[in-house]
C-alpha cells in the first residue's frame, strides 16, 4: 500500500502500519517508512521552491540533506533559481535604466546562461541597442536644430512608428529651414526698405537723389552697373533723361536721352513692367574694373511708378541672377521712390509757383500805376473839355467853327476810355491770376504744415534720451558730481523740457493750420476744471508771492458739452501768460454765466442758448493798445524787441484763439498798461457743429481752399478719435505723479526686472540708466521677434517696456503675438512711442498693451505706471 499510494499514486506522507510485528518484518517496516518520509519531506521541498518560482519568488533554495541524484536535482534547482534571479536582475535593470531613467546604452550580463536564456538576454540587449541608437541619433539632430543648425537630418535605420517620428522629424527640420529662410528674406526686404525710407527723406534735389539711389542700391542687389533715367516731356512728347549711373566707365558713353518706345528702357516705360534678362549674351555689355572686364549674367529695368503714371527707369547689370527677394525689394522700392520723386518735383513746382508769383505781383504794381497815370490824364481831360463846353456857351457863334474840333476830341476821349477798360480787364485778370497763385500758396503751406506735424513727432525720440539723460545727471545718485557740473546738468534739462513745450505748441499750431484736428465733445463739469487748475498752478502762485483766487458763480449749470482738454489748453496758456507777467499782486480764474461781451459777428455765440465766460485776470505789467491784436498773431509778442524782458515764442495765445473758435467761441482781451490785464474766453454751454453760412465771409473763403489727401493713418486715428469718449484721452498729456506716489512706485519695483524692446539705442541706454538707477535690472531687445524669444528664455520677466516703431514685427504685432502665449497674458506690457497721437493709446490697449505712455518719457510717470500695472 505504501508502496503504490507513494510511488505509483504520488500520495505522499503514507505509513506502513503492522501491529505486533518484530525482528525482521519491522526493521522492514521501520525502513519503508523512513523512505517514503525521506521522500515525502524532499518532493515536498522541491514542489515548495518550485512553486515559489512560479510565483515569481527567486529568494526559496532547496535546502534538505540528500544524496545521489536527489541532491543532483536540488543543486540543478537552486542552480536554475540563480540563473532566473540574474536574469531577472539585470533585465529589469536594463529596462528601468533604458525606459525609465532615460540612461542609454545598458546592457544585460548573466554569466553561464545558455539556449532559452541566452536568447532572451540577447533579445533585450539588442533592443536596448537598438532604442539607444535611434534615440541618440535623434537627440544629436534636435539639439543641432536647436542651435541653428537646421542642415542635419535623421538617417538612422528604423521600423514602425520610430521610423515615422524620424520621417516626421526630419520633415519638421524641411519646413523650419524654408520658414526661417523666409522670414530672413522678409526681415532683410523690410529692414533696408525701412532704411532706404529714412535715406531718402528731406532731399530737395533729383540729381542727389538719385546719385544715392544708385550707390545704395547697387551694392545691396549683388548688381555692379547701373544707369538711372527721370521722365521728361518735351514738345509734348515724353522722353528718358539720363540723370545718374553707377559704375560706368566715362569712355563708354551712354545714352543721354531715350524716347518712350524706344529700346528695352524705353519699352519698359510705356508696359510699365519691369523687364528681367537671363543669360545676356557676351557681346551685350561688360563690366569692368582696373584688373579686367566681363559680360553680365542678368539685366533688370525696373519701372518708376507714381499713381500709375512713370516718373523714371531704373536698369541694374550684375555678373549672378538676382534672386526673387531681390527682384521683391526692387518692385516696392520702387513705389517709395515713385514717391519721393513726385514730392521733390511737387517742391519743385512751388518753388518756381512762388516766384512767378512774385513776379506777377511786381507786374501787377507796375500796371497799377500805369492805371493810375491813365486815370489822371483822363481826370485833366475831363477838366479841358468842361472848359471847352464853357468856351462854347459863351461863344455860340463859333460853334460851327470848333463843332469839328469837339467831334475829333470826343472820339480820342472814346478811344481813351475803351483802352481804360481793356487796361481794367488786364488789371482783373491780372488780380485773378494773383488770388490763383495765393490759393496755390496757401495749399503749398498746408502742404508744409502737415510736414511739420509730423517732423514734431520725430523731434520726440531724441529728446527723450536728452531729458532723462540729463535728468540721471542732475539727480547724481551716485554722488560724483561738483555743484558746478549739477548746474550743467540741470540746465540741460530745463533746456530740454523748454524745447519739449516748443514742439508741442508748433505741433498744435501745424496741425489747426493743416484742418487736422478733431475735436472729442463730451461732458465736462466745470468743479473738473477748477480742480485742475488748481493742482496746476497752486504751487507755481506760492513760488511767486502771488495770490491766487479761483471764482465759481452759483449760478453756473454743473457743467458744460465740450472737448475739455481743449478748454484745459486755452485756460492753461491764460494762466501761465498771466503768472508770467505778474512780478505781484494776484491771478483770478473767474467762470460766470454771460449774455454778452464777444465780437457781434460770432453767430455761434449769438445762437446759442447760453454762453459762459471764462475769464483771467491778473494785476501784471499789462499790454498796449496798438499790441493787442497782434499778440494773437503766430510769433508775435507786445514786445518784440531783442532786449525784451520776457522770453517765449508767442505760439500760446495764437494756438488759443484757433481752438477757441474751433470750439464755438472766441477771446477777448482789455488791459491797461502798469495796471494789468483780462482776458476772457467765450464758449457755448452746448457744442453745436459749425456750418458755413454760420461764419464770416472771410473764414467761408478759407474752407473752399482744396482739401489735403488724408493718409490711412491719419484716417484710422480720426475713426479712433470719433468713436472713443473724450475722457479716454489721457495719452502724451498726463500728468505727473506726486512726489509720494512717486516715490512709492520706485520703491515697489525696486528689484524688479524689465524687459525693454527698442531698435533706438539712444533710448535703450537712457531708460536702462534711469530703471538701473531706481534699482531694477533691464533686458534689451533689439526688435519684436528678439523680445519674444528673451521672453521665451527669461523665465522670471516682471514686466515688458514695448516700443511701437520698430521694423520688421512692430510693437503692435509684438504685443498680439505675446498675448497669445499663455503663461504671459497678464504679463504687464507698457506700449512706449514718439507718436503721441490721439488716438494711439486706444489702438495700443486693443491690441493687448496694459497701458501706454509718450516719450519724451517722464521717468516717474512711467515708475507710477508700470507699479499700477502691476497691481491691477
Amino acid at each position: 500500500r505504501v508502496a503504490r499510494e507513494v510511488g505509483s499514486e504520488g500520495k505522499l506522507g503514507g505509513q506502513a502500519q503492522v501491529p505486533g510485528v518484530a525482528g525482521t518484518w519491522k526493521d522492514l517496516t521501520d525502513n519503508v517508512n523512513s523512505m517514503a518520509a525521506n521522500l515525502t519531506g524532499q518532493v515536498r521541498g522541491i514542489v515548495q521552491v518550485v512553486t515559489a518560482v512560479a510565483k515569481g519568488d527567486l529568494k526559496k533554495k532547496v535546502v534538505f540533506e540528500t544524496k545521489g541524484e536527489i541532491a543532483a536535482l536540488a543543486d540543478t534547482i537552486n542552480s536554475m533559481i540563480d540563473t532566473l534571479a540574474t536574469f531577472a536582475d539585470q533585465v529589469t535593470n536594463v529596462a528601468r535604466e533604458v525606459g525609465i531613467e532615460g540612461k542609454l546604452g545598458g546592457q544585460a550580463k548573466v554569466p553561464g546562461a545558455a539556449g532559452l536564456w541566452r536568447d532572451l538576454t540577447d533579445n533585450v540587449n539588442q533592443l536596448a541597442q537598438n532604442l539607444t541608437t535611434q534615440i541618440r541619433v535623434i537627440a544629436e539632430v534636435a539639439t543641432a536644430v536647436t542651435k541653428g543648425d537646421l542642415t542635419r537630418a535623421i538617417t538612422v535605420e528604423a521600423q514602425g512608428e520610430v521610423a515615422s517620428l524620424k520621417d516626421n522629424i526630419n520633415e519638421m527640420i524641411r519646413n523650419l529651414k524654408d520658414t526661417t529662410r523666409k522670414n530672413t528674406e522678409q526681415d532683410w526686404l523690410k529692414t533696408h526698405l525701412a532704411r532706404f525710407t529714412r535715406m531718402l527723406q528731406g532731399h530737395r534735389d533729383l540729381v542727389t537723389v538719385s546719385r544715392l539711389i544708385l550707390s545704395e542700391l547697387t551694392p545691396l542687389v549683388n548688381a555692379q552697373q547701373a544707369a538711372f533715367y527721370i521722365a521728361t516731356e518735351q514738345d509734348k512728347e515724353s522722353r528718358l533723361e539720363l540723370l545718374a549711373s553707377y559704375a560706368f566707365r566715362s569712355s563708354r558713353s551712354l545714352p543721354k536721352q531715350i524716347a518712350f518706345g524706344d529700346g528695352l528702357v524705353g519699352q519698359c516705360a510705356i508696359e510699365k513692367k519691369r523687364m528681367l534678362l537671363d543669360n545676356v549674351p557676351s557681346d551685350y555689355i561688360r563690366m569692368s574694373s582696373s584688373l579686367g572686364s566681363s559680360p553680365p549674367l542678368s539685366v533688370v529695368i525696373l519701372p518708376v511708378l507714381f499713381e500709375g503714371e512713370v516718373k523714371a527707369v531704373v536698369e541694374l547689370a550684375s555678373f549672378g541672377r538676382f534672386s526673387d527677394i531681390h527682384l521683391t525689394f526692387l518692385d516696392q522700392l520702387t513705389d517709395g521712390i515713385g514717391v519721393v520723386l513726385q514730392t521733390i518735383a511737387a517742391n519743385m513746382r512751388t518753388e518756381d509757383l512762388l516766384q512767378q508769383s512774385q513776379t506777377l505781383t511786381s507786374e501787377l504794381q507796375m500796371q497799377q500805376q500805369t492805371l493810375q497815370k491813365t486815370n489822371e490824364r483822363l481826370e485833366q481831360q475831363a477838366l479841358n473839355l468842361q472848359k471847352s463846353e464853357t468856351l462854347l456857351k459863351s461863344k455860340q457863334e463859333e460853334l460851327s467853327s470848333t463843332n469839328d474840333q469837339l467831334q475829333e476830341k470826343a472820339r480820342q476821349l472814346s478811344d481813351q476810355m475803351r483802352q481804360v477798360e481793356l487796361k481794367n480787364r488786364e488789371v482783373e485778370q491780372a488780380r485773378a491770376a494773383l488770388e490763383e497763385k495765393a490759393e496755390q500758396l496757401t495749399l503749398s503751406s498746408r502742404y508744409k504744415s502737415e510736414f511739420l506735424a509730423n517732423m514734431s513727432h520725430e523731434l520726440r525720440t531724441p529728446l527723450n534720451s536728452l531729458l532723462i539723460l540729463a535728468r540721471l545727471l542732475t539727480d547724481n545718485a551716485e554722488k560724483n558730481m561738483t555743484p558746478k557740473q549739477i548746474e550743467f546738468a540741470h540746465t540741460i534739462y530745463t533746456a530740454g523740457a523748454d524745447l519739449l513745450s516748443l514742439i508741442n505748441d508748433i505741433l498744435d499750431l501745424a496741425k489747426i493750420e493743416s484742418g487736422t484736428v478733431t475735436l472729442n465733445i463730451g461732458s465736462e463739469r466745470f468743479s473738473e476744471i477748477s480742480d485742475y487748475v488748481e493742482r496746476t498752478f497752486r504751487q507755481v502762485a506760492r513760488d511767486k508771492g502771488l495770490e491766487f483766487r479761483i471764482e465759481l458763480d452759483p449760478q453756473l449749470p454743473p457743467g458744460m458739452e465740450t472737448d475739455g482738454k481743449r478748454v484745459q489748453q486755452v485756460i492753461k496758456n491764460l494762466l501761465s501768460n498771466a503768472f508770467k507777467f505778474t512780478d505781484k499782486g494776484e491771478v483770478t480764474l473767474k467762470i460766470a454765466p454771460a449774455q454778452s461781451g464777444w465780437h457781434e459777428s460770432n453767430l455761434a455765440l449769438g445762437a446759442a442758448d447760453k454762453v459762459v465766460a471764462i475769464s483771467v485776470s491778473d494785476t501784471g505789467i499789462g499790454i498796449p493798445a496798438n499790441k493787442q491784436r497782434i499778440i494773437f498773431e503766430a510769433f508775435q509778442q507786445a514786445d518784440g524787441t531783442t532786449s525784451r524782458e520776457y522770453g517765449g515764442t508767442g505760439l500760446g495765445l495764437s494756438i488759443s484763439r484757433e481752438l477757441a473758435r474751433l470750439l464755438g467761441g472766441e477771446i477777448r482781451v482789455s488791459s491797461t498798461p502798469g495796471m494789468g490785464s483780462v482776458f476772457t474766453l467765450y464758449l457755448p454751454v452746448t457744442y453745436r457743429e459749425p456750418s458755413p453760412v454760420q461764419e464770416p465771409p472771410e473764414r467761408l473763403e478759407r474752407r473752399h481752399y482744396p482739401r489735403l489727401p488724408e493718409r490711412p493713418a491719419e484716417a484710422l486715428d480720426r475713426r479712433a478719435r470719433a468713436e472713443t469718449p473724450a475722457k479716454n484721452f489721457t495719452v502724451a498729456e498726463s500728468e505727473p505723479p506726486t512726489k509720494d506716489v512717486a516715490e512709492q512706485a520706485i520703491a515697489g519695483l525696486s528689484g524688479k526686472k524689465a524687459l525693454l524692446v527698442d531698435d533706438d539705442i539712444r533710448n535703450v541706454f537712457a531708460l536702462t540708466s534711469a530703471l538701473e538707477q531706481h534699482g531694477l535690472t533691464v533686458i534689451h531687445a533689439d526688435n519684436g521677434r528678439e523680445g519674444i524669444e528673451t521672453l521665451k528664455r527669461t523665465g522670471d520677466i516682471d514686466f515688458v517696456l514695448m516700443d511701437l516703431m520698430m521694423p520688421g514685427l512692430d510693437g503692435y504685432d509684438t504685443i498680439r503675438f505675446i498675448r497669445r502665449l499663455e503663461p504671459y497674458s497678464r504679463l504687464p506690457i507698457v506700449a512706449v512711442t514718439a507718436k503721441a497721437m490721439i488716438g494711439d493709446r486706444e489702438k495700443c490697449i486693443e491690441a493687448g498693451a496694459t497701458d501706454y505712455i509718450a516719450k519724451p518719457v517722464n521717468v516717474d510717470t512711467l515708475m507710477t505706471i508700470v507699479w499700477k500695472c502691476m497691481q491691477t
